[in-house]
């Protein structure tokens, strides 16, 4: 026992001295452009083709009497509500106020390679006082979002991202709600809810549940849409409202939640549409950079909550006031108990990219691990290697790709695929009988994968790990389309892709 405290101790310590140089040491000492913004996000209309996206450093009211400096795109956290109709093209032009290089990344959009947003990959990073403009047309409706991917272990995590919505041209829901999730490290007294120290997240991490014990350790807040409960702002529905829900994981641990008794469906994983299934009021587990959709009808005569189930302290905070219209009363934050988390491995995706088995051109093995080393801290590897010197995975346009992903680790590692959706045809040796279709897995500790995806957008794409302390500390890889030239220098001092 005494041995695992010092490991823990040790990760700890290592993991803290990276946090607090992202909290603390890359924020530029220039404050004369923070500025004071309690507002929400404002929304996009169907009709805008065309937005801009400032980038801008804010004094950000967490609600509960906290606020702190935040990193934003128009001075809000989350970002600009950007909502399109499918089959519109999305120009978006960045403009950097910041006093660091930024980007936009557009998370889980297929788009061209030089639309991405990866410094030293697919453009360069944008300076301060300098301007990029994005252009593309989604293909696919469905829940995305958007962030910085220059230096995102601490860019993301003081703010800069936002939502990305695509709606179908034929809707089978009457309200949409966005629910974007994080975590924060911040200032908080007593009376409102400090106690999240060392101590209480040693404690989760020692009662099972230890893929998150690393960002446990860092974090004592979490939020939804920028805000804390109770300041969260309900969500209001009318009896018998057909309601979509899309939940997106900004933060770096996943999150459990629990809708109380409402039953629901999952309707789509990560913008991908999957089949009809049962209702059901398990748990929902939303991995970091994840997106899931839900619907279901509201025949609730009482306020409920939506909220979090999270083995931590700050759980609390992540709870979703529901209100129904004529609702005869309040209803009380449900004991939600033995209760399973929907398990995605049984769902099936509506498009799969294969109908049949199919023959792999290129295979790859990622093997995913974690080591102490001197100088460092902890490394967090793919195949004993750290970023930049991964092993590259080198294809031709129109191959068939076959990776497996192998979690050697004691964390987990959501792994995220750029440019492409990919389908998992197997989870530890067992081959699925459904197909799923996503651009990202958790792979949790001695878990593995096999996926598989056609190589049908040339570029150079990279493979990371979204809790991006992980891509931070080595867990990035590359993927080169054989013949295609990048356009920009990787090693160029000011492109941080990790």
């Amino acid at each position: 026992m005494k041995v695992k405290i010092l490991i823990i101790l040790g990760i700890f310590t290592a993991l803290l001295v990276g946090c607090q140089e992202n909290k603390s040491n890359n924020t530029p000492a220039v404050q004369d452009d923070i500025s004071e913004v309690n507002s929400s996000p404002s929304k996009e209309e169907h009709s805008d083709q065309e937005l801009t996206l400032t980038t801008s450093k804010v004094k950000w009211d967490f609600g509960n009497d906290i606020d702190g400096e935040a990193w934003t795109y128009n001075g809000s956290v989350p970002g600009k509500e950007i909502r399109l109709t499918e089959g519109q093209t999305l120009q978006a032009k960045l403009i950097n106020k910041i006093d660091a290089p930024v980007t936009i990344h557009w998370h889980g959009m297929v788009l061209p390679n030089e639309m991405d947003g990866v410094p030293g990959v697919t453009q360069n990073a944008v300076m301060p006082g300098e301007d990029f403009t994005y252009t593309f047309k989604p293909k696919h409706s469905g829940t995305y979002w958007y962030h910085s991917h220059q230096q995102s272990s601490s860019q993301v995590d003081k703010g800069l991202y936002g939502p990305l919505i695509i709606e179908p041209k034929n809707k089978s829901y009457d309200q949409d709600k966005v629910f974007v999730l994080d975590e924060w490290l911040l200032n908080r007294n007593s009376q409102n809810g400090m106690g999240m120290g060392m101590g209480t997240h040693m404690g989760n991490m020692m009662s099972g549940d230890t893929g998150d014990m690393d960002t446990q350790m860092l974090y004592n807040t979490f939020t939804v849409n920028g805000k804390t409960s109770p300041d969260i702002p309900p969500a209001k529905f009318k009896s018998e409202e057909r309601v979509r829900l899309r939940f997106i994981n900004a933060g770096y641990q996943k999150h459990i939640l629990s809708l109380s008794d409402q039953s629901y469906k999952v309707v789509a994983l990560d913008a991908q549409p999957v089949k009809d299934t049962a209702p059901t009021t398990d748990l929902l587990e939303i991995a970091p950079g994840e997106r899931i959709d839900i619907e279901f009808t509201s025949t609730d005569s009482e306020d409920w909550y939506i909220q979090s189930m999270d083995n931590d302290s700050a759980a609390t905070d992540m709870r979703i006031p529901i209100q129904i219209d004529e609702a005869d009363s309040n209803k009380a934050v449900a004991e939600i108990q033995n209760r399973h988390t929907v398990s995605q491995t049984f769902l099936e995706s509506k498009d799969p990219l294969f109908n049949e088995d199919v023959n792999a051109d290129k295979t790859y093995d990622m093997l995913l691990g974690a080591e102490m080393h001197r100088g460092r801290g902890l490394d967090f590897t793919i195949n004993q290697e750290v970023f930049p010197k991964t092993p590259t995975l080198n294809i031709n346009k129109d191959d068939i790709v076959k990776v497996t992903l192998s979690n050697d680790s004691q964390f987990d590692h959501p792994m995220h695929l750029h440019g492409h959706h990919f389908q998992i045809i197997s989870k530890n040796g067992e081959k699925l009988d459904k197909p799923i279709v996503k651009d990202l897995i958790n792979v949790k500790p001695n878990e593995s994968y096999e996926i598989i995806f056609k190589a049908d957008n040339p570029g150079d794409w990279v493979f990371h790990c979204h809790d991006l302390l992980h891509a931070e500390n080595g867990m990035m890889s590359l993927i080169h389309y054989n013949g295609y030239t990048s356009p920009v220098n990787i090693h160029d001092e000011t492109n941080k892709p990790e």
